[in-house]
């Protein structure tokens, strides 16, 4: 893929924001050239470059996560590594923090599962980010019909959902129905409602139930009769409430942050959970990513571990959370390539609906 094509679907994966990796050595040195062994016995290395994308403004998080510095070195000071300074770099764009891990300029890279997959050549993911959990997870938008409302959970979660909802009109009720009766719905069932979608960049409320149409029926959102893009989720949900539109597209569940607008300011008489119900429910949305690079002088197979280790670790104190929540993540969990195999779904969609 050329420059030019990296850089606008890593534009894209901006909207997302917010095991081990591959066996074998083939993904960084399997040697610790760059590493000294101290009177400790610990390995030491000089610098360790941690690099962020621009999710937020930059200087709000090189402030958030000056902590983050402290802690990644008391902790890899107890799994073998004494590190002389970590570097937190932001990267001007998406795009550079993953050129960076490319290149091994940047050691490790915080960066969301679309710009991973561009950039996988270069670097390797060892970790997903977490977040709470729902009470509802299933395939089958029919479980989630009969389980309602969708509520938090305790329970981590390294991915969330994006879900397409009917709405209370003739329309909307007659799609649920049918569903909720064990019914396959066709293309022609689909398209025959109106759609509120989001902008294109948008994953949960564009690019993935685009991949969910055309994963079933071989269409995708642009083939939709009447499709309408809404400027946000809330006016979408007005939308729907107004009969504007029979369905909507949006991040799972997203019900749960507009159930008290649907009766005050939408007017609606019933709860949102009587007046809508679920038709589609897309593949799983990986969150973030720790990634490391292939090509880092410093990088080996003990040093990944120990730095999955360690952000582990530091996802599970109230102090590293705090640092952590510039991301919105909640902790990590181990992750593999195979993770993000729907990402790479996605992404070539993508790119056949900007090639046209």
């Amino acid at each position: 893929m050329n420059k030019f094509g990296k850089t606008v679907l890593a534009t894209l994966s901006a909207a997302m924001l917010f095991g081990c990796g591959n066996e074998g050595s083939e993904s960084g040195n399997t040697e610790s050239g760059a590493a000294n062994t101290t009177e400790t016995g610990n390995k030491e290395i000089d610098k360790l470059t941690v690099g962020f994308v621009p999710s937020r403004d930059p200087e709000e998080i090189v402030t958030a996560t000056e902590p983050l510095k402290e802690m990644l070195q008391s902790e890899l000071a107890d799994l073998g590594y004494d590190i002389g300074e970590v570097d937190i770099t932001v990267g001007t764009n998406y795009e550079a923090v993953g050129e960076g891990l490319s290149a091994g300029t940047i050691d490790i890279g915080l960066i969301p599962g679309g710009t991973y997959v561009l950039y996988d050549d270069g670097a390797e993911v060892i970790l997903t980010a977490t977040r709470d959990g729902l009470s509802n997870d299933s395939d089958n938008p029919k479980d989630w019909n009969e389980n309602e409302p969708t509520e938090p959970t305790a329970d981590q979660a390294v991915s969330y959902r994006a879900i397409i909802i009917a709405g209370p009109t003739e329309k909307g009720k007659e799609l649920a129905a049918k569903v909720n009766s064990g019914e396959e719905l066709t293309w022609e069932d689909l398209d025959s409602a109106t759609w509120s979608v989001m902008s294109s960049s948008s994953p949960a409320g564009y690019i993935y139930p685009a991949l969910w149409l055309d994963e079933k029926f071989g269409k995708t959102i642009t083939d939709l009769s009447q499709a309408v893009i809404s400027d946000s989720y809330g006016s979408a949900f007005a939308r729907l409430a107004s009969g504007q539109v029979d369905v909507l597209v949006t991040f799972a569940d997203a019900r749960r942050d507009y159930e008290e607008p649907w009766t005050t300011e939408y007017g609606m008489t019933n709860s949102i959970w009587e007046d809508t119900d679920l038709i589609g429910v897309t593949p799983a949305i990986y969150n973030d990513t720790v990634s490391v690079s292939r090509t880092s002088e410093n990088m080996n197979d003990d040093l990944k571990a120990a730095i999955q280790e360690a952000f582990i670790n530091i996802g599970n104190t109230e102090e590293g959370k705090e640092v952590i929540a510039i991301y919105s993540h909640n902790g990590y969990q181990k992750a593999t390539d195979e993770d993000y195999e729907n990402e790479r779904k996605a992404q070539a969609l993508v790119q056949t609906l900007w090639a046209e």
